[in-house]
């Protein structure tokens, strides 16, 4: 297969690997032109270069509307540019993303919020109550007023309370990571649906010149047919 020249590298690569310039939505032809006045519809351009271009001028486009680009902003723009998936599974952690210990402080902090260990602590409570003020009234190792059960119940809240909290921060971080996807995601389809708009836009222009050439055509082959046969092509009344 013959090669052809991209208009902006320079380069003769395969028609595979090359875009016509007339397939391009307006607003990406003109930003290209920025950079390459002699770009013109005619004319053909490599993927890669207009992977390239199609990411700066999304860019280009988010910097005149919110400013400075952030990093989820840039991370988007590139996924676009690129056609990637920004689609993440973020209901499940590989072992590689968190330690044992942060796995241990989930399954504690669970177990603590769950009424199997209320229920199974105030049996316990009960029990303790029990022997020592019942059972073993004369022998109790903890009589009332249960010193040894009130210091087993400090130690156990002193250290409950901060594998709570290390739980919690967990929690805090999924659910920051999980509003960064989801904006990115947003994002994406927003932009994604703007660039669909002026794909469609521009194809409708394409189409409605293409069409407009055709009836031209028409009627120029109406007008010869008509001179050959000797009869005058009129053209129909609307009124």
């Amino acid at each position: 297969m013959q090669k052809q020249k991209c208009a902006v590298t320079g380069l003769e690569l395969n028609p595979e690997e090359l875009i016509p310039a007339n397939t391009l939505r307006k607003n990406l032809s003109d930003f290209i032109r920025k950079d390459h006045p002699l770009f013109k519809e005619d004319d053909v351009i490599s993927k890669e270069a207009l992977k390239t271009y199609r990411g700066k001028y999304l860019e280009e486009m988010l910097k005149s509307e919110t400013g400075e680009l952030e990093e989820l902003e840039k991370e988007v723009v590139q996924a676009i540019a690129g056609e990637d998936i920004l689609a993440e599974n973020l209901a499940k952690d590989s072992p590689e993303q968190s330690t044992f210990g942060q796995r241990l402080a989930d399954k504690v902090a669970a177990f603590g919020g769950s009424w199997t260990f209320i229920i199974s602590f105030a049996v316990i409570l009960a029990l303790w109550i029990s022997l020592n003020s019942l059972m073993l009234a004369t022998k109790a190792f903890d009589p009332y007023p249960y010193i040894l059960l009130n210091l087993i119940l400090s130690c156990l809240a002193a250290l409950q309370a901060p594998v709570i909290m290390m739980s919690q921060n967990r929690q805090e971080a999924k659910d920051r990571q999980r509003s960064q996807y989801d904006y990115k995601v947003n994002l994406k389809a927003e932009l994604e649906i703007r660039m669909l708009h002026e794909k469609v836009d521009h194809l409708m222009i394409h189409q409605t010149q293409k069409l407009l050439e055709l009836q031209e055509m028409q009627m120029d082959l109406l007008e010869s047919m008509a001179e050959k046969t000797g009869c005058q092509f009129l053209p129909k009344n609307e009124n």
